[in-house]
């Protein structure tokens, strides 16, 4: 128990310190005149009440009569990693993003309570108000995805009533200790008590880093987060992002985030299921996603090559391919021989369409 408190410390020490020694090099090369990353959906649907009193912001595109995808998004980030995928798939769906709990524009967590479950309960919200009397996909990165297995485990009934198909980008069931984090743990190994308070003292490191008149680039966030060809507004976007989370997320959300156990849910998402994984990523490694694909009862799994933890961003146009192909089928299925595994090779002339 020591050993593994040790290591999840050092895993957040390590996401701590990368946030903010590098969100301070990315906020001075960002200015006032920087483009924006890309436009939100624009209708405004919230706020929503999740199931303690949370309010979370959600918006929407797409003719309300379509079939619906809901998108939940990683950690530390908001609905705007979803910018390049939503204009064109809101073309033919009826597509909804929502910043969960502590993120984004939706408010702070209420009772501090930034735990898995309560993600998947405001998952379920989401869901419960924008499909009440017909299934959606839900898709979900990161965090997102793991949020998705936590409403699984709480509430199985809407995975039967309000869900038709699952698409988990950049995900595990469990022990993520073997990604990024974890090939940091087993250099450091701190002695530092309890994960959230070594994540207390780290935090106060970071701002503390933040602070001083050194400046660091963002070497460290594109070599665990992308691949090598990720555009640097792309990578300039998600440290801001990350920089930008409040201090409880990063406290107390990512030590759960580090400890969690959802293989037990798995089998719950019983409806089709599509594991999408990048060659490269490294905080999800492609070992825990065909790992994934192979517990769920009816999954898929699709390698990216070339790719990081971030395609959404990285590859959109390969991505939102992959998703409409699945949700096409999943509301419409066809016949035919299901093919389990893809590698999905590196398109080098294809361009990040955002705004």
């Amino acid at each position: 128990m020591k050993r593994r408190i040790a290591l999840v410390s050092a895993g957040v020490a390590a996401g701590l310190v990368t946030a903010g020694v590098i969100g301070r090099e990315v906020l001075k090369r960002r200015g006032p005149d920087a483009a924006p990353i890309g436009d939100l959906p624009p209708e405004d649907l919230g706020p929503v009440t999740s199931f303690d009193g949370t309010e979370l912001a959600v918006r929407a595109a797409g003719d309300p009569s379509a079939p619906i995808l809901v998108f939940s998004h990683g950690f530390s980030l908001d609905m705007s990693e979803w910018c390049d995928l939503w204009p064109d798939l809101a073309r033919d769906f009826r597509v909804v993003a929502f910043d969960h709990r502590s993120h984004g524009r939706s408010a702070a967590a209420a009772h501090g309570d930034l735990s898995l479950r309560s993600m998947g309960r405001d998952t379920a919200a989401v869901l419960e108000l924008v499909a009440p009397d017909r299934p959606a996909v839900v898709i979900g990165h990161s965090m997102g995805a793991m949020a998705i297995l936590a409403m699984a485990e709480q509430r199985p009934e809407l995975i039967s009533s309000r869900v038709a198909g699952v698409v988990m980008i950049g995900a595990a069931s469990s022990d993520l200790l073997r990604g990024a984090m974890g090939s940091v743990t087993e250099l450091l190994r701190p002695r530092l008590g309890s994960a959230r308070a070594a994540a207390r003292r780290v935090d106060r490191l970071r701002r503390a880093v933040l602070a001083s008149p050194v400046d660091v680039s963002g070497v460290v966030t594109r070599v665990t987060q992308f691949g090598p060809e990720a555009p640097h507004r792309v990578v300039d976007h998600v440290v801001a992002l990350a920089h930008a989370t409040a201090s409880e997320v990063w406290t107390d959300a990512l030590p759960e985030l580090m400890e969690m156990d959802l293989r037990h849910a798995v089998p719950r998402i019983h409806v089709p299921a599509l594991v999408v994984v990048g060659e490269l990523d490294r905080v999800t490694p492609p070992a825990a996603a065909i790992e994934l694909a192979g517990a769920l009862p009816d999954g898929r799994l699709v390698v990216l090559d070339g790719v990081g933890h971030i395609p959404m961003l990285e590859r959109p146009l390969e991505l939102e391919r992959e998703i409409r192909s699945f949700a096409r089928g999943v509301f419409a299925p066809a016949r035919g021989p299901k093919r389990r595994t893809r590698r999905k090779p590196p398109q080098g002339d294809e361009e990040v369409g955002a705004a």
